[in-house]
């Protein structure tokens, strides 16, 4: 039965000399992987609607496992990001982030909502790290492994100051900092600002903006909860970190 549907390609692989096994994130379906036939063609329609990130809607025949694509149709083309080698990096970073930590064929349009509404606003330039680090926490909770942000995961208290602890999984208050002594201490408006990252809707994101040490904290943090809980190396991940050196470098 063919099905119309509205995705984001996440990635694609090449199958055979012509074929492509795409990999779609959908509002509808979740994810799904579809048989993209000629796609590797040149002057194949479906070469410009199976690239990377793209946005679209597409035209399938789903069946018990691998589905097929017949057409598809761009919606947005999100081209700003494949022509800029660092919003290209952060794009698949999250697609590959999303890729590996979601089940098949299990639809979650808000998710869905959020790593279209990311990419869009990655297009139109405003912080790229921010916007990943935002969504990142969403798929954390989607995979459930997101850090306790909202009180101290110890005794309950709401008031600060907080430190996060990557061992127990979250905030401590300054009576429970003795339960994790490696935990890392946090200012206020950044405790409250990792608590915004992973509750506050993307498409309410205004110009947040961040002192890079800041950042830098932030993503130290992540990435060391990530690498405690995650679970899977993610290729993209080491490209992002040697463009963190080279800029830090420059």
């Amino acid at each position: 039965m063919l099905e119309k549907i509205e995705g984001i390609v996440l990635r694609t692989r090449d199958y055979g000399e012509t074929h492509k096994i795409v990999t779609l994130f959908t509002r509808e379906k979740g994810k799904i992987g579809v048989m993209a036939r000629g796609a590797k063609k040149p002057n194949s329609r479906m070469a410009s609607v199976t690239q990377p990130f793209i946005h679209g809607q597409f035209l399938i025949h789903a069946g018990s496992g691998l589905g097929s694509l017949s057409q598809g149709e761009m919606i947005t083309s999100l081209r700003s990001i494949r022509e800029d080698i660092v919003k290209t990096a952060y794009a698949s970073y999250l697609a590959e982030l999303t890729d590996k930590l979601l089940d098949e064929k299990k639809p979650d349009p808000f998710l869905f909502e959020q790593l279209l509404q990311t990419l869009l606003w990655m297009a139109e330039g405003k912080d790229s790290e921010i916007l990943s680090m935002m969504y990142e926490l969403k798929m954390y909770r989607k995979a459930g492994f997101a850090p306790k942000v909202d009180v101290c995961l110890n005794c309950g208290a709401s008031d600060g100051p907080f430190s996060f602890s990557v061992v127990e999984g979250g905030y401590l208050c300054f009576r429970c900092k003795h339960v994790d002594s490696q935990a890392y201490g946090l200012s206020d408006p950044l405790a409250k600002l990792l608590r915004l990252f992973l509750h506050m809707d993307v498409k309410r994101v205004g110009q947040i903006t961040m002192k890079e040490e800041n950042k830098k904290k932030l993503r130290l943090l992540m990435d060391e909860y990530y690498d405690r809980y995650g679970g899977y190396f993610l290729k993209s991940k080491k490209f992002l970190n040697q463009l963190d050196m080279f800029k830090d470098n420059n």
